[in-house]
């Protein structure tokens, strides 16, 4: 079906949905963290409970419930982002690996999709909800994240982070927190387009939106449509090239698969094939790194483009006066693609007698880079579906209640062109069948001599399917059980049906591991869980001397998995309003985490990932030293030196994971001094020790902490985790699959002060929030020794500064408004550089953020931006993922300017 034929039915289907259903009313609209509250006005506060992010017990306020951070709809137009990941990323409390788009690196089959990663500890352990409930995990199928990318901005209302555990409320994921997504509920029409462009004139964004929505006396219903697209900005028009540290000084340096070809002579001899367009096909010589070597940058893209529109719609309608009819209905389609470069053909055999070989003994093409064919690009074609309905009301007693069903699917096509089908390449090496048939002659050994003919038999664009679906039936009962003297006890209780699903079936070439890309297996399975909660929020003290209000907060779920069998969490809140001005919090609780589909089910693959080997050029470092004993220990040649700056990694599933468990408790206080109104200061630490935790450690950690070990005693050194070649000293083999390792530990503060005051008739806000990490460590196993990640970077796990900050300050009068604000990301240590080495320390690095908005009339704004003011570039990593730094951390784009235009018809 065409792109404008589905979407004239989308169109049609969503204005159905919402006319005759009432897509669903948003849970939550009026609840506000410590922040927002502290903008609100004495009414504001006595407005109705509502239910709030962290509890489904009606209340006032989440400023008991535990850290959190709103981003509000104002808050949000001040940034001008474009997608939820680019506003949640700025929060001080994300850290580590995710997905987005500058970064190559997306998680398990998720190119294309965007994530948040809460502590640091892993996109599946941040639980992602929509209006209080979940959403199917994106990708390409079998993945284990939500693509935040297909809600649209143009319909949030705001976001609320909770930063603790909150699976006794949630289930199962809730270990690192919750993002909650609330969406707007709307009255009118409003339309708005936004343009930008970097300060290097690429990566064009184009955005429109349209919101529509109507309230009457029977409900109300809110529906959008919103397109973006996106441009390509090449990596080498921001990194020419990749950087290494050579005798003090960093130098270009390229890939070791040749366009010529690598190959190896009996003897041990490297030898590399013409590399000029139309030299001698026969010519060869002594391999020379800075010679030979392919410069692969201007083959990949800093940011890669995408094509994504989506139409929603929400809202409510009175069936009688007591019960209503809510509905939520959300499609996103996307497209994208990434450049990767030419394909590799690895380890070929050629005998001393074939026609192409000028060398006249057998030799093994260890790397040739198919040139000719151009670049490789990958594609991906992905549609998401949710749907939510449900009733809700009340009963004679005051007690409310709810039953709803969420389902959620997607469906993704993905592949790559010009990949080499490895039996054809060998038909095109077999004399007895070549020149014959169809079947043409390749000649391999040297840039050029390789026919179109040829690359048209022996290349193929593989193609991938695959998807995701989830089902959820909940009922839920909460309301108030009697009066005690300082207030009512308060009650939640309920049960939820939950199913999920994934499965991935990649091309059957790639199955069959013909394909001359990374080897797939097939990918399917479900997991089910059975749930039942019970919340009590028992008020214990009121309008006492030093206890104007003392309230426990507890909460009880039992969850029945399918496969993993029965596991029940807790959680305690105390919330202790000393006096007006001051609150002191706390909570305690457990979290678990079951392994999800690709974990469990995920076919073992291979794939060429970054990373550094500690062996490379041990020669240099002093004899004695831990690494060196050890390389030399192994076997590795002396003058041994990594020829490139990836390893060949099996990833993939484990069967036999098993699920984890966390407690988390946090502390903190909430002061709103007297002297100075609208002024909040909030104080929190927090814990989080995870056990049996579900973690694939990467290649280069595992080859660091094996070598640092006396005596390569560490397991990381089993041949289960990698082998060497006996002759090269390269790595062969390394495993990146998940396990259940020992423990993971997390512990830091946050520290927020917002204040709101008038300053000169205008309305003036500042707002500060700062994250130090005091601890992050892995045990693999118990007894070993911890793997540190506080303080550290790169190296494929993404950054862990110590220190992370977020300072904004707006203005707002009748028809001016701005905003400043400064990201800062704290100065970080490689974790696989020694003291010394260039790029071993980052700086701290400063994000510089402005936008300027002018109301032209009550019906028409305009706003204009430019992000990374300062054009701050990204500091050099030695074990960079990507562009000669952490993709994961830093900004690779520079400058970027916007405007955009609204209309809005109230």
């Amino acid at each position: 079906m065409n792109t404008r034929k589905r979407l004239s039915q989308l169109l049609v289907t969503s204005a159905f949905t919402g006319a005759l259903l009432g897509p669903a009313a948003v849970l939550a609209q009026e609840s506000q963290s410590e922040a927002m509250e502290a903008r609100q006005s004495a009414e504001a506060q006595q407005s109705d409970q509502i239910v709030v992010t962290g509890s489904r017990i009606k209340r006032q306020d989440i400023t008991g419930l535990g850290p959190a951070n709103v981003v509000s709809k104002p808050e949000i137009d001040n940034t001008g982002v474009m997608a939820v990941d680019q506003l949640l990323d700025r929060l001080p409390s994300t850290a580590g690996f995710a997905g987005s788009q500058t970064s190559a690196y997306w998680t398990s089959n998720g190119w294309g999709t965007t994530q948040v990663n809460l502590r640091g500890l892993g996109v599946n352990r941040t639980l992602v909800l929509l209006n209080g409930r979940r959403v199917v995990s994106g990708g390409t199928g079998a993945n284990s994240s939500v693509d935040l990318s297909v809600i649209p901005v143009s319909v949030i209302e705001r976001i609320e982070v909770l930063k603790d555990g909150a699976s006794a409320v949630y289930g199962a994921d809730a270990v690192a927190g919750v993002v909650n997504i609330i969406t707007r509920e709307f009255e009118g029409l409003e339309a708005s387009g936004r343009y930008g462009v970097t300060g290097e004139g690429d990566g064009k964004e184009y955005n429109a939106d349209l919101l529509w929505g109507l309230s009457g006396d029977r409900g109300n219903i809110t529906a959008s449509f919103s397109y973006q697209k996106t441009g390509t900005v090449n990596m080498a028009d921001r990194e020419p090239c990749a950087l290494g540290e050579v005798n003090g000084a960093l130098e270009c340096f390229g890939s070791s698969s040749t366009i010529g070809g690598r190959a190896l002579l009996p003897d041990g001899t490297r030898i590399n094939f013409n590399q000029n367009p139309g030299g001698d096909g026969d010519f060869y010589e002594t391999y020379d790194p800075a010679k030979h070597n392919f410069a692969y940058f201007p083959y990949l893209n800093a940011v890669s483009p995408i094509e994504r529109y989506s139409v929603t719609s929400f809202g409510r309608l009175n069936v009688t006066d007591d019960i209503d009819f809510f509905s939520e209905f959300l499609f996103t389609h996307r497209e994208t693609d990434q450049i990767a470069t030419p394909g590799t053909l690895i380890d070929i055999p050629i005998g001393a007698g074939h026609p192409t070989n000028p060398t006249g003994d057998d030799i093994l093409l260890q790397r040739r880079r198919l040139l000719e064919a151009g670049p490789r690009e990958f594609f991906q074609d992905v549609d998401t579906w949710r749907v939510v309905g449900g009733f809700d009301g009340q009963l004679p007693n005051g007690w409310s209640w709810e039953a709803a069903a969420n389902y959620g699917r997607n469906t993704a096509v993905d592949g790559a062109t010009n990949i080499a089908n490895l039996e054809r390449v060998a038909d095109t090496l077999d004399t007895s069948i070549c020149g014959s048939n169809g079947i043409p002659c390749g000649d391999y050994l040297g840039f050029g001599d390789l026919s179109d003919e040829a690359l048209d038999y022996a290349l193929f664009t593989m193609r991938d399917t695959g998807g995701n679906e989830q089902l959820s039936l909940s009922a839920d009962l909460t309301g108030e059980l009697f009066e005690l003297p300082a207030g009512p006890l308060a009650f939640a209780l309920g049960a939820v049906y939950r199913k999920e699903k994934g499965w991935r079936d990649p091309d059957p070439l790639t199955v069959l591991g013909v394909a001359n890309t990374n080897q797939q297996d097939p990918i399917s399975g479900e997991t089910t869980a059975t749930e039942g909660f019970v919340e009590l929020s028992i008020p214990v003290l009121e309008n006492k001397p030093f206890f104007d209000r003392l309230t426990i907060d507890t909460a009880l779920r039992y969850s029945d998995y399918d496969l993993f069998g029965g596991d029940t969490n807790y959680k305690l809140g105390v919330d202790w309003q000393v006096v007006p001005q001051f609150r002191a919090r706390a909570t305690l609780g457990t979290a678990f985490r079951v392994p999800n589909v690709p974990e469990l089910f995920g076919g073992v693959a291979e794939g060429n990932l970054t990373t550094t080997d500690p062996c490379s050029g041990y020669g240099t470092l002093p004899a004695s030293s831990t690494v060196a004993v050890n390389c030399r220990a192994d076997g590795v040649p002396e003058d041994f030196v990594q020829l490139s700056n990836t390893i060949l990694t099996t990833v993939g599933g484990n069967q036999d994971l098993k699920p984890e468990s966390a407690e988390s408790y946090t502390i903190g206080a909430v002061w709103q001094p007297v002297f100075t109104e609208g002024l909040t200061f909030t104080v929190d630490y927090f814990n989080i020790d995870i056990q049996d935790a579900i973690r694939a450690i990467p290649g280069s950690t595992k080859l660091a902490t094996c070598y640092e070990s006396q005596g390569l005693s560490h397991p990381f050194c089993s041949p289960e985790s990698f082998t060497r070649n006996p002759i090269s000293g390269e790595i062969d083999f390394l495993s990146a699959q998940p396990v259940n390792t020992g423990r993971e530990e997390v512990e830091g503060i946050d520290f927020a002060t917002i204040y709101g005051f008038d300053l000169g008739g205008l309305d003036a806000s500042i707002d500060l929030n700062v994250t130090y990490l005091k601890k992050y460590e892995v045990t693999p196993f118990e007894g070993a020794d911890p793997i540190v990640f506080d303080g550290f970077i790169g190296g494929g796990n993404g950054g862990y500064p110590e220190w992370r900050g977020n300072a904004s300050f707006a203005l707002a009068g009748e028809k001016w408004s701005g905003a400043y604000s400064i990201q800062w990301i704290g100065e970080a240590t490689d974790f696989n550089a020694a003291k010394g080495d260039i790029g071993y320390q980052t700086p701290d690095v400063f994000y510089h953020n402005a936008q300027l908005s002018y109301a032209v009339s009550e019906r028409v704004s305009l706003a204009a931006g430019v992000d990374n003011l300062f054009d701050e570039e990204p500091p050099y990593i030695q074990s960079w993922t990507d562009a000669n730094t952490d993709t994961m951390t830093y900004d690779l784009l520079g400058r970027r300017f916007y405007a955009r235009l609204r209309y809005s018809l109230y």
